[in-house]
């Protein structure tokens, strides 16, 4: 029931007519059945009662209201960081799994732990306070010795017991604290023996247990495996579990002897280790080597019966079924890692490296000094099976986790709210170390589409929070691993990357490096390490630092856009600077400015390689450029390759100057390929946004008809689709698609619909992507060969075994037969998805399983998701919701039951790694009408105590939504008369398709 309810009154009459008392009737039974229908719906119900509280404009003013920033006003008014008077020293640990069914009969999935931590006490305390989350403890003991101290854990003479009064548990800060009679006195050494239990988790955080079959096999076969970042290892042993708490780790496992254990070190060759009781007979130790210092969220361990491929000292690891798809990770691996000893001069810092492709595992990768994890997405790649895109997929993530090893492990930031410093880097570097092995890529081109154009969006809205943000309780820490983090600090650290040149960054990063090698820092320390180099070097000038331009970017949140407006006559340019926002920018309050790099050329230079500063645009409203010596015949073009991570509007001449030159075949190309991309990105966005008129970049778009690279395409196609979500329930769809099918119609005829294997990357691509939208938007050519395809593969004898489908095509091929199917094409992909072994066919199948237009198939496609035994792991249910929005028969579908089982769904998922949010953002991005706004609004409202880490997530959709619903408001006439007044465009295309 929608919140459009409105009651009126009528004046009470004497007369009682006929038609009154049907009508009277007429409500009663309609009254009737309502109660009876929310009699079985409550929610519902409690919706309509929340919406006849007060009518639509209230509840709209009301959303209009919304502080969008509030979230970052109130993080960390509860504290709950560790005190700093006890530092961790070194940790011995043992652990014993109980994993296995028939160990301990019914108390299989509980493990044993023994751990001995030895700390520094540099202030008088009564008490220790550690950290630790579902374990029961059944012995503490603490002893105090000497400094100069023990010998693998052997007491010294001298060494005695401390008296402990008593243990507590804080549940709310996950403390577990030891309180003792005395003070402890200062400048010992302490060992805190505790003996304890704990129960595997089953949702792949901390300590987990996981299984997998065999094919014809109906037992499943175990695995026990950690995943502790950001604050998950606390559930598997007691620890000091902050990143700036790092220690040393010697660690045993025992496990059973038809399985292995890894962890993050080699295998010790003798250690004397306790013998087993005889329930555990057929278990053997495995003693690992000690680490290097390092935080607790790198710890990791792994039992399991996978099998590896290895080069040298570099091994992969998986199920035996898929260790064949590892080829193409042990082989880029190696390299990648070569590379980065190069890149930072610094040579890796351990022994060994094992990449570990995991069935079940929450992130898409994680760090762990010296065993890297992934999903089997994320690592397996099968060659004439997998796409390309998956290829490139293994060697970004492989790329990304190896980069952490310098940039998170061996220098690690003092605690979350640098977690950009983190990830920001590793995004940033993955890019280069991808480039430097695989160059016929262009990672830098794709840089522009995948990380600064894609994180432009949320970073426009209000409810963005800047990269650096104060985190405390672990559901903030958890909502900070979003593409701000990731992508935003990527950009700004190109952009940086750039300013300073590659030779600077370079040197600055191997000195901050060094000094902070397995310590801790935070981002000034790595901005004084570049200032210095900048002054150095003379590529800064010294009364500007690192710090004064990277606070503006990294302690705000947002980005500028810069409007440039030119005096043709007198050759003069003004240069302002607002923040960018996506809605109700003439109504900003938050007056951010930034230190902006400007760099520009004209139709006359046509120079796109230069891309150190020209000027610096200070944090200051204006800035006056004079004697450019710019003609006033020629366009200027400003943020040359994208270096900047900021947006640039022109005055109309210079616009109309720019599009000329673009639609004119022999020369657009004579704009650098990144730069042309912005120019679409831009122009679109900022008519989306209300800055600049939809004709003008519509009329921009024009020149696409004989653009023939990528990246331009790519940055058009996500503009083209946001008008589709917007546009597709309205009457002028014909129009746009007709627009659209015309623009893509000279690469149509040059391509068809054919893929060859051996093309560059990109043409793959740009291929990929052209059919991709001419079978979205229904080209009978490209429809008719993607059903053909399906139904020739559907025919084979043994299609599980045989796929005639080129590998990049699946994709579109079996979205759209599926789309244009029915039961029996859908029935045929599910089997295939529970058939296949290979990680990318089960991702692309995945993704098709939602394209279908009958909303009972899909909600049914819902449901054999989430049910308990079901063929799709948990970690692939918010993949499910992606693939069911990504189509509009899919998106109600998707939002009712996200709407009306939150609560289950958040005990059933994983909290962090923006599962949640994900879920949320893809089930509302099309949102687009007052009523859609008013029930995303009711249902935060509902839920809001038990949104936790997706709160966020959830006022950022309300935003867009809200967005969504002005935008309709301003902008649908607009491009409903350019749509309608370019009759040339659509005739053309009826002719060329026709």
């Amino acid at each position: 029931m929608d919140g459009d309810i409105a009651y009126t009154t009528r004046r009470k009459t004497l007369s009682v007519s006929w038609t009154l008392v049907t009508s009277s009737f007429a409500i009663i039974v309609l009254l009737c059945a309502l109660c009876l229908f929310f009699f079985f719906h409550p929610r519902t119900c409690r919706q309509l009662s929340g919406s006849l509280a007060g009518s639509t404009e209230m509840l709209l003013d009301e959303i209009r209201d919304v502080n969008y920033g509030r979230l970052d006003n109130n993080i960390g008014t509860t504290d709950v960081r560790l005190p700093r008077d006890v530092v961790p020293e070194s940790y011995n640990l043992r652990i014993v799994p109980y994993l296995w069914p028939d160990d301990r009969g019914a108390s299989n999935s509980t493990f044993d732990g023994q751990v001995s931590i030895v700390v520094n006490v540099t202030a008088p305390v009564d008490n220790i306070t550690l950290h630790a989350v579902d374990l029961n403890v059944t012995e503490c003991l603490v002893t105090r010795h000497p400094k100069m101290v023990l010998n693998e854990h052997v007491m010294m003479a001298d060494s005695f017991f401390i008296p402990i009064q008593e243990t507590q548990l804080d549940l709310s800060k996950q403390f577990f604290i030891i309180k003792f009679k005395d003070m402890l006195e200062a400048d010992y050494q302490y060992t805190i023996y505790i003996k304890y239990t704990g129960k595997f988790q089953d949702n792949m955080e901390g300590f987990y247990k996981s299984s997998y079959r065999v094919a014809n096999e109906t037992k499943n076969r175990w695995i026990a495996a950690t995943q502790f970042q950001p604050t998950d290892a606390r559930k598997a042993f007691p620890c000091f579990d902050e990143p700036a708490l790092k220690a040393r780790f010697t660690l045993a496992i025992a496990r059973p002897q038809n399985m292995r254990s890894i962890s993050n070190t080699g295998l010790k060759m003798a250690v004397n280790l306790p013998k087993l009781p005889s329930p555990l007979s057929s278990y053997e130790w495995d003693a690992f080597e000690e680490t290097v210092p390092m935080s607790t969220y790198l710890v990791a361990f792994i039992i399991s019966d996978f099998e590896y491929l290895s080069s040298e000292t570099f091994r992969v690891w998986a199920r035996s079924e898929v260790l064949s798809h590892t080829h193409y990770a042990r082989d880029i691996g190696p390299r990648i890692l070569k590379f980065y000893e190069e890149f930072f001069s610094i040579p890796y810092p351990l022994k060994k490296t094992d990449l570990v492709a995991l069935p079940d595992f929450a992130a898409g990768a994680m760090e762990n000094w010296g065993l890297v994890t992934f999903r089997e997405i994320a690592m397996l790649y099968n060659e004439g099976v997998s796409p390309n895109s998956q290829k490139e997929r293994v060697a970004t993530v492989i790329a990304h986790e190896l980069a952490h090893q310098w940039f998170g492990n061996l220098v690690t930031p003092d605690w979350w709210s640098d977690l950009w410093l983190n990830e920001g880097f590793a995004t940033y570097i993955e890019y280069v170390g991808v480039d430097h092995v695989e160059p016929k890529w262009k990672m830098e081109e794709q840089f522009i589409v995948a990380g600064i154009q894609s994180v432009f969006l949320m970073d426009s809205l209000k409810s963005t929070h800047p990269i650096s943000a104060r985190v405390s309780r672990p559901e903030e820490i958890n909502e900070l691993f979003d593409c701000i983090s990731y992508d935003k600090g990527a950009s700004v650290i190109r952009m940086m990357d750039h300013f300073l040149t590659r030779h600077v960054f370079r040197k600055a990063l191997t000195k901050y490096l060094n000094s902070k090698a397995y310590k801790n820092a935070c981002q000034n320390d790595l901005w004084d390490a570049l200032t210095e180099q900048a002054h150095k070097d003379r590529v800064m000038d010294k009364t500007l630092t690192v710090k004064d331009v990277m606070d503006t970017w990294i302690l705000q949140p947002g980005f500028p856009v810069v409007n440039v407006t030119r005096n043709y006559e007198e050759d003069t340019l003004i240069v302002s600077q607002s923040r960018f926002l996506l809605h109700d920018s003439k109504n900003d309050q938050f007056n951010n400015f930034w230190w902006i790099p400007l760099t520009f050329t004209t139709s006359s230079k046509l120079d796109f390689s230069v891309t150190k500063p020209s000027y610096w645009f200070k944090p200051e409203e204006l800035m006056l450029i004079t004697e450019t010596g710019i003609s006033s015949k020629d366009w200027v073009l400003f943020n040359i390759n994208e270096t900047g991570f900021y947006r640039v509007n022109y005055d109309s001449r210079n616009w109309n100057m720019l599009i000329e030159y673009l639609n004119d075949p022999d020369s657009y190309s004579n704009i650098g390929t990144i730069n042309r991309a912005q120019l679409i990105d831009d122009a679109m966005s900022l008519s989306r946004a209300g800055y600049l008129s939809y004709q003008t970049s519509l009329d921009l778009t024009k020149y696409l008809y004989h653009e023939t690279e990528y990246v331009p395409w790519k940055s058009a196609y996500r503009s083209f689709t946001y008008l589709h979500q917007m546009l597709i329930k309205t009457a002028i769809y014909d129009k746009l698609k007709a627009y659209v099918l015309h623009l893509i119609s000279p690469m149509y005829k040059i391509t068809g619909f054919a893929d060859n294997p051996r093309d560059d990357q990109l043409v793959i691509y740009k291929r990929f992507s052209l059919l991709s939208c001419a079978c979205e938007l229904g080209h009978s050519d490209c429809v008719r060969n993607a059903v053909a395809q399906f139904q020739n593969w559907r025919s084979n004898p043994q299609p599980e075994k045989n796929n005639p489908i080129s590998p990049n095509l699946k994709a579109i091929i079996y979205c759209t037969a599926i789309s244009y199917g029915s039961e029996e094409e859908w029935d045929f992909a599910w089997k295939m998805y529970k058939m296949t072994t290979v990680a990318s066919e089960k991702d692309l199948l995945l993704d098709a399983l939602g394209c279908s237009r009958e909303t009972w198939i899909l909600a049914r496609f819902l449901s054999y998701a989430l049910q308990s035994n079901s063929s799709i792991r948990t970690q692939e249910i918010s993949k499910v919701f992606y693939a069911l929005t990504n189509k509009v028969a899919g998106q109600e579908v998707a939002w009712n039951y996200v709407r009306d089982h939150w609560r289950e769904l958040k005990s059933t998922f994983v909290t962090g790694f923006s599962t949640m949010s994900e879920i949320i953002k893809s089930a509302t991005y099309h949102f687009n009408t007052k009523n859609d706004l008013i029930q995303l609004w009711q249902f935060y409202k509902d839920e809001e105590e038990y949104l936790g880490s997706a709160k966020r997530s959830v006022l950022q959709s309300i935003e867009n939504a809200q967005a969504n619903v002005n935008w309709m408001e301003k902008n649908f006439k607009t491009i409903s008369n350019w749509l309608q007044n370019d009759t040339l465009y659509v005739s053309q295309y009826t002719n060329e398709v026709d």
